[in-house]
């Protein structure tokens, strides 16, 4: 039997869960009223349209540029930290436990206070995505600099590398695995929180879209812009 290569395998296997997907989704659809759950048929027909005549291009550029502005800075955050870290013990252990305890905050939480401090509009979103990003681009980096084999430490340095010459020569090329799997994962965690931060804070976003979806009960629009989303953090993770 003739394997198929990584390449036609990573397009295959999620085209046949997708089928099976659909199919479940066809037959629980059949069985409920389509206000509680419209099917794929509506769905796609819906997506569609939305893509034919541009209607939701405005929405999802908003919430593509604030969930992209968002992963940035929670990265130009992180990435600092994420060194220092990896470089001082006492400092390490010092603000773990700050760290940590700041992942019990929801994010919805956050976003009336943010809306206090800053008012309405693209910044306080952004900062919102950056606050739900930081932590997982945080882990991510620190790992991969953990990481970095303990004997290709010691040689570079025995040739004279300094903490710089350390870091963007050995440390940080031996972390990037890592720190782009953070950054894929913070990415997609942005999008939520874009989208999140619109339906509370208000803004042009596919948040927005979402909340004036189900105030008209249009279920069938809800799943439709739901899978723009998807599409967008699938995007990132391919």
């Amino acid at each position: 039997m003739t394997r198929l290569s990584p390449q036609r395998r990573r397009l295959i296997a999620p085209a046949l869960l997708g089928l099976v997907l659909l199919v479940l989704w066809a037959l629980a659809a059949s069985a409920a009223s389509p206000v509680l759950l419209p099917g794929p048929a509506a769905v796609l027909t819906r997506i569609g349209t939305d893509a034919a005549t541009g209607a939701l291009w405005p929405y999802l550029a908003v919430t593509l540029a604030e969930a992209i502005g968002g992963c940035l800075l929670g990265a130009v955050a992180a990435l600092p930290l994420a060194v220092a870290i990896h470089r001082s013990a006492w400092f390490s252990d010092a603000v773990q436990p700050f760290l940590g305890a700041t992942q019990a905050i929801p994010a919805i939480a956050l976003a009336p206070l943010l809306v206090l401090w800053i008012g309405y509009g693209l910044v306080p979103v952004i900062l919102l995505c950056a606050l739900i990003v930081f932590f997982p681009i945080l882990v991510a980096a620190v790992v991969g600099l953990r990481m970095a084999p303990r004997e290709v430490v010691d040689a570079a340095r025995l040739d004279g590398a300094g903490s710089l010459a350390l870091l963007v020569h050995v440390e940080a090329p031996l972390a990037l695995p890592s720190l782009l799997g953070g950054l894929k994962n913070g990415f997609a965690l942005s999008v939520t929180g874009a989208v999140v931060g619109e339906m509370v804070m208000g803004g042009r976003g596919l948040g927005t879209v979402l909340t004036v979806q189900r105030d008209a009960l249009d279920t069938a629009g809800m799943f439709a812009t739901i899978a723009w989303l998807c599409l967008i953090a699938a995007g990132a993770y391919s």
